[in-house]
């Protein structure tokens, strides 16, 4: 039978009520359906069989394969062990974020220390927690199909949660959730989230507590939009008047109003944030933290000392610190690591087009191409000299692990048959063919133009070992590797002024870390989509924000990318991932080397976490709780 039948016949005994919600699941197992299929059989069997034939969240959330369902769940995550009480009493919350936020609106900015620093003031409709479930935050309840969902993709109805007031005390409504969708993909605003709203086609108010998302095609991921750390919502009434050109000039962006846990007091770009606990929370007892410390600066290993080794701090963020260093840090029994999954992964970036050549002031610009790796050759040589196994277990430990696919969070949409391998002759090989002569200094020459390449990636100690491991290797193919470290805060800025960040990518090689927003990850592979080159790809006249930086452009992805997008079936769906994932990575549009686990420090004194790959480390900061409180 095939499994479009199976599938077919399954969801007929869902919906005709022959089967319980725990049977659906072991059945959907069985046939290793992914997550969109999967959500429909759920929302087919309803919510009222009972408490016992409901799943626990590691059933709901753990199909064959590892898929995630995106709407099972319906109630807020707690922790386990949280205890209920009176909000606030457990004093301050020492944060270290060793790459320093530089600004509090979400939407404006690239680097994830802005999106963390952000979530504790603002949020989004929903979020994914460690289990994979959608939760409510902003919203009442989590739609399903058929109730709230289209059966056709076309449309989301979200309820929204009533009695949420903004710092300031004016009301939250559906009105704040249409503002944001008309901020953030008004042209001029050149908001960084913009590409998660791209199939959005209106946001429609229905009532003060309802809004009505409707897609311009029919959408499987209808729960990309205002879900996760790209869906925080802004006050209508505080940034009306700053749309479009307008939109970086707001005091907001140094100084907001949300509707989070805490309230930002003090705000000191690249330095610290300070928040205090929002006594007119809409949960009630949370916060637990009276007040909040968000450092930033620094590096990775000082941050990792001061939780594990001196107290000074309770939790440090992003730990990227070799395992010879960090171990004996741990020792001292003040904290601990704590590793989870999804990390993303830690890639080679290729400019494709030449970032020494100048268009209308500016460089990197798509339509002139590299000269050397327009060569297929010259990228799969690239690929063949780094050496992912030495630079994952020396400089990673449990932290990560090598790795061929550029995408390692969802493992039904990686391909098991795209490899790596180390290998400098048969790299020597493919240079030699595509014509890279070696010159009287033993630097390769291609199409008139020495092979000496600028690698660039932010300050950050294993980064810098990693660059020397591939520079060592590259010179044994004849190419010279200089290296350029950036100051976090500023590569990862989204400064449209600033030509050292990620998107101006002004060097011929990068090196950063990133990961898929959600387990139908088809807005991360927008970073390779160019079907629209002035709104596609990283340029001048979209200030850099665009989500295609290496100036990739392939029309056999493109094709596969406008498929992805509205595709409903969810086994049509799988086939179209895993076929993207192929072709990046035979393409060599960019080099996967290490699939991280996240990786962070905590003091042993503070509970109450639900770390999760889909959303800020602060997402549920309004849970944490100091034990000895």
């Amino acid at each position: 039978m095939s499994s479009d039948r199976q599938f077919a016949d399954l969801l007929k005994e869902a919906t005709e009520g022959r089967l319980t919600r725990r049977e659906v699941l072991k059945r959907a197992a069985a046939l290793g359906l992914t997550a969109p299929a999967i959500a429909a059989l759920l929302a087919a069997c309803g919510g009222d069989g009972g408490s016992e034939e409901t799943p626990s969240a590691g059933e709901a959330t753990q199909p064959a394969g590892g898929a995630a369902s995106p709407t099972t769940g319906g109630g807020e995550a707690t922790p386990a062990g949280e205890e209920g009480g009176e909000a606030g009493g457990h004093g301050e919350l020492r944060l270290l974020w060793w790459q320093a936020p530089t600004i509090l609106n979400a939407h404006l900015s690239q680097g994830t220390k802005d999106f963390d620093a952000s979530r504790v003031h603002l949020e989004p409709l929903a979020e994914f927690d460690s289990e994979s479930n959608l939760v409510p935050v902003l919203a009442a309840e989590i739609p399903t199909l058929g109730n709230g969902v289209a059966e056709d993709g076309s449309s989301v109805t979200w309820k929204l949660r009533q009695g949420v007031k903004w710092h300031d005390g004016e009301e939250f409504t559906a009105e704040d959730v249409a503002f944001t969708f008309e901020y953030l993909t008004h042209p001029e605003t050149n908001a960084t989230t913009y590409g998660k709203y791209t199939n959005v086609e209106s946001v429609e108010v229905i009532d003060d507590y309802t809004v009505k998302v409707n897609f311009k095609t029919p959408d499987p991921a209808w729960f990309n939009p205002f879900v996760g750390p790209e869906g925080m919502i802004l006050p209508e009434h505080i940034l009306r008047d700053y749309v479009g050109a307008r939109a970086r000039d707001a005091e907001f962006n140094l100084m907001p109003i949300g509707t989070g846990p805490f309230k930002v007091v003090e705000f000191r770009p690249g330095d610290v944030v300070v928040y205090e606990r929002n006594p007119d929370y809409w949960d009630p007892g949370k916060p637990h933290f009276d007040r909040i410390t968000l450092k930033g600066g620094g590096d990775a290993t000082s941050a990792a000392r001061a939780v594990l080794q001196t107290g000074e701090a309770d939790y440090a963020w992003n730990i990227q610190v070799a395992p010879s260093v960090l171990e004996p840090m741990e020792a001292a029994g003040l904290g601990e690591v704590v590793a989870w999954p999804g990390g993303g992964t830690e890639k080679l970036l290729i400019n494709h087009s030449d970032p020494n050549t100048e268009v209308n002031g500016e460089r990197s610009y798509w339509e002139i191409p590299h000269p050397h790796f327009q060569d297929l050759r010259v990228r799969q040589a690239l690929a063949l000299a780094i050496q992912r196994d030495v630079i994952a277990d020396t400089l990673y430990g449990a932290g990560g692990s090598a790795t061929a696919l550029t995408m390692n969070e969802v493992p039904p949409l990686m391909p098991d048959d795209v490899t790596w391998e180390f290998n400098l002759e048969k790299a020597n090989q493919l240079l030699d063919e595509a014509g890279a002569e070696r010159g009287p200094d033993g630097i390769r020459v291609l199409n008139g133009v020495p092979m000496r390449w600028v690698y660039q990636t932010s300050v950050n100690p294993v980064r810098q070992q990693n660059q020397e491991i591939v520079k060592q290797a590259c010179a044994e193919l004849g190419i010279d590797i200089q290296l350029k470290s950036i100051s976090a805060d500023v590569y990862f800025s989204g400064d449209p002024g600033n030509p050292d960040t990620t998107g101006h990518f002004y060097a011929d090689l990068e090196m950063y870390n990133n990961s898929a927003e959600s387990p139908f990850p088809v807005l991360w592979y927008r970073r390779y989509y160019s079907r629209n080159p002035e709104t596609d790809i990283c340029q001048k006249s979209n200030q850099w924000a665009a989500d295609n930086d290496m100036r990739y452009q392939n029309p056999e992805f493109n094709d596969l990318w406008d498929q992805v997008k509205q595709e409903m079936d969810p086994d049509r769906a799988r086939e179209i991932f895993l076929e993207m994932q192929r072709l990046v990575a035979t393409d060599v549009a960019e080099i996967g080397i290490v699939a991280r686990n996240n990786v962070a420090v905590r003091s042993k004194e503070i509970v109450g976490q639900n770390l999760t790959q889909w959303a800020s480390d602060l997402w549920d900061v309004k849970n944490w709780r100091r034990a000895s409180s």
